[in-house]
C-alpha cells in the first residue's frame, strides 16, 4: 500500500501546503478528501457543471501521483460511471494536462480544474470511449441522453428535501407533545368541580344562617322556622279571651 514514504520529504511539503489550501479554499464544485496518511492518491468529488448532460451528479475521481511527481504527470481515474468520450469505461481520464502538455509547476488544484473543465467541453477527437465520441460528433442529442441516462442512474445527488421534512414535522410533533407533558406537570391541577360547589355551597348556607343578637331578627327566624302553625296559636287564644270575657257579661 503506497504511503507518504513513496515521496521526497520536499513533495511531501509541497503537497501538503497545496492540500490544505484546496481544503479551506476549494474551487467551485470540486471537494477534496484529504488522508494525511496517504499523498500518493488524492479523492476528489466533482460536481456536474451547469447545462450539461452531467448536471445534478457528483462524479468521485482520484489522482494517483507517481514516486517521480511532479516529474511525471499524475493519473487520473473517474470511479463514478460516467458517458464521456475523453473517459474509458475503466474511468481513465483522457486529458492532455496529464499527458504531452504536463508541466511540475502544475498543481493540483488546475489539475482538478481541467478536469472538471472535460465535463463542460468534451474532446472526442481524442477519445477513449469510441461510442460517445462518435455519438457527440454525429448527434449530439443522442449523446446528451445517454450522459444524462449514466448520470441518474450512477451520481445523481441524493434527494432529501421530504425524508427532512418528515423528520421535521415529526419532530415538531414530539417538541409539542414535550412541552404539553411539561406544562402539565408544571401546572397545579384543579380541585375537582364538586368539592368547589361543596365549599361553596357550605358556605352559602353559613350566609343564610348567620349569628345574630336582635330580638327582632330571632323573632322573625322563628316564626320562619315554625310556620304558619307559629302565627295561629296567638290568635286562637285571643278568640278564647275575647269569649270567656262575654261570658262574664252574661
Amino acid at each position: 500500500m503506497a504511503t507518504n514514504e513513496n515521496l521526497p520529504p520536499n513533495v511531501i511539503r509541497q503537497l501538503a501546503k497545496e492540500l490544505k489550501n484546496l481544503d479551506e479554499s476549494p474551487p467551485e464544485g470540486i471537494n477534496v478528501i484529504v488522508n494525511d496518511d496517504d499523498f500518493t492518491t488524492i479523492f476528489a468529488d466533482i460536481e456536474g457543471p451547469a447545462g450539461t448532460p452531467y448536471e445534478n451528479g457528483v462524479f468521485r475521481m482520484k489522482l494517483i501521483l507517481s514516486r517521480d511527481f511532479p516529474q511525471s504527470p499524475p493519473k487520473g481515474f473517474f470511479l463514478t460511471k460516467n458517458f464521456h468520450p475523453n473517459i474509458a469505461t475503466s474511468g481513465e481520464i483522457c486529458v492532455n494536462t496529464l499527458k504531452k502538455d504536463w508541466n511540475p509547476g502544475l498543481g493540483l488544484r488546475h489539475v482538478l480544474l481541467v478536469v472538471r473543465c472535460l465535463l463542460i467541453e468534451p474532446f472526442p477527437e481524442s477519445a477513449l470511449n469510441e461510442q460517445a465520441g462518435k455519438m457527440l460528433l454525429e448527434n449530439y442529442e443522442e449523446y446528451a441522453r445517454h450522459a444524462r441516462l449514466y448520470t441518474g442512474i450512477h451520481a445523481l445527488k441524493p434527494k432529501n428535501k421530504s425524508k427532512t421534512g418528515a423528520i421535521s414535522e415529526s419532530t415538531t410533533a414530539l417538541n409539542v407533545d414535550k412541552s404539553s407533558t411539561a406544562s402539565s406537570e408544571k401546572t397545579p391541577s384543579m380541585p375537582p368541580a364538586v368539592s368547589t360547589s361543596s365549599r361553596a355551597f357550605g358556605t352559602n348556607l353559613q350566609d343564610q344562617n348567620p349569628t345574630v343578637s336582635d330580638p327582632a331578627v330571632v323573632a322573625a327566624a322563628a316564626r320562619k322556622k315554625d310556620g304558619p302553625m307559629a302565627s295561629k296559636a296567638p290568635l286562637d287564644k285571643k278568640k278564647m279571651d275575647a269569649r270567656k270575657k262575654s261570658l262574664k257579661r252574661l
